[in-house]
């Protein structure tokens, strides 16, 4: 049987640029080649397009340096033509300038990006106007699950319970309009605030209870600022006591009943030793030393099975497709509720995606070829 090729995204415009390419590495290095011709395109942080140039399989964090996409000699930029739909992708001809060949027939997508024109809709909605199978969520559910403001909107009409929180807009917000929004819902701290269409925990601060109100005022001013570095839609959330569990969600083909994987955890690993931690960028990955994942998470069965019927149902609420994380928070009476989701989760092997299907018995290959064949015509 011929391989079908398949097109795989990495890199992209976004914040994560970077976490993208790691993804990617992971992916290509763990494709089943006999099954798939690969076509790896690598979108620079300026939103070029190019194949050739550095080979992303060589990529990882551990010299602590973030991976980018850029142009080189040997690089081609590409070209699309919507109107051809699967035969539509060209690069540049090395041998005549001002001429393009074409990257041949394209049988599907694998959109291995992170964030903002990759993550959020606008790359599945060119793909949809060219008619290209894809991996991963359409276009509302990216789009929806991108903007967390706009997740608990669906969530909650669902029935799905969410961190209470408000949003403000970084543009016009100063220190005492948010004090007082935050005294208004009566939200209890610590106080999380973060970009509302950000990935990787970029631009997340932590807001303690101040001495007094005009520390707090400044505070506030000072984590909306960092947040609004990534988005003006700026996300203030009370902070939940509770256990963060994340469960893995599989709907590989259109029509399925999406699967749940068993919900995992990552264990910061400092807090013995009296940090204050939460899960940031560095603790994600930079410091291979502040975490670890645990799968399944250490709690009763009863309760795992009440995040991953909470997952399915939030997955559904979205119209999700292909795949998804689900994150959630378990608090100490058992109460599950919904911290984001996730449509392209970082897929490092080591990353909490790949590592909750791979304890519940689909290993880190077999996940890559069951969502690619799921959306192949």
């Amino acid at each position: 049987m011929a391989k079908k090729r398949i097109m795989v995204l990495y890199g992209g415009r976004a914040d994560e640029h970077s976490i993208s390419c790691i993804s990617t590495a992971g992916v290509l290095n763990a494709i089943d080649a006999e099954r798939f011709d690969v076509v790896p395109v690598g979108i620079t942080k300026t939103g070029q397009w190019i194949v050739g140039g550095e080979d992303p399989r060589s990529w990882s964090l551990d010299d602590g340096t973030l991976p980018e996409v850029v142009a080189t000699a040997d690089s081609r930029a590409v070209t699309l033509d919507v109107s051809r739909g699967q035969d539509g992708f060209f690069a540049d001809d090395p041998g005549q300038p001002d001429h393009v060949i074409s990257l041949g027939h394209i049988d599907a997508v694998f959109p291995v990006l992170h964030g903002v024109y990759g993550e959020d809709g606008t790359v599945q909605g060119l793909l949809e106007m060219m008619g290209v199978p894809y991996v991963g969520c359409g276009v509302f559910a990216s789009a929806a699950c991108m903007d967390k403001h706009y997740t608990k909107i669906v969530l909650n009409a669902a029935g799905i319970p969410t961190a209470p929180g408000i949003m403000v807009d970084a543009r016009h917000a100063t220190g005492e309009s948010v004090y007082d929004e935050v005294k208004k819902a009566k939200l209890a701290y610590p106080l999380f605030v973060k970009p509302s269409r950000a990935g990787s925990s970029f631009g997340v601060t932590k807001v303690e209870q101040a001495d007094d109100e005009q520390a707090q005022i400044a505070a506030l001013e000072a984590a909306v600022a960092e947040a609004g570095k990534h988005d003006w839609k700026v996300l203030v959330e009370q902070g939940i006591d509770a256990r963060e569990i994340e469960c893995a969600v599989l709907c590989a083909a259109p029509g399925d009943e999406p699967e749940a994987s068993w919900p995992g955890e990552i264990v910061l690993d400092h807090r013995d030793q009296g940090d204050d931690q939460f899960y940031d960028f560095d603790s994600k990955y930079m410091d291979s030393s502040a975490s670890h994942v645990e799968v399944p998470a250490n709690l009763p069965v009863s309760v795992l099975e009440d995040v991953r019927d909470v997952a399915r149902r939030a997955f559904a609420a979205v119209d999700g497709a292909g795949l998804s994380r689900v994150d959630t928070f378990v608090t100490p009476d058992g109460t599950v509720m919904v911290n984001e989701i996730n449509t392209m989760p970082g897929f490092t092997p080591i990353s909490m995606y790949p590592k909750a299907w791979d304890a519940s018995g689909i290993g880190y290959t077999e996940l890559i070829t069951r969502l690619i064949e799921g959306v192949l015509r």
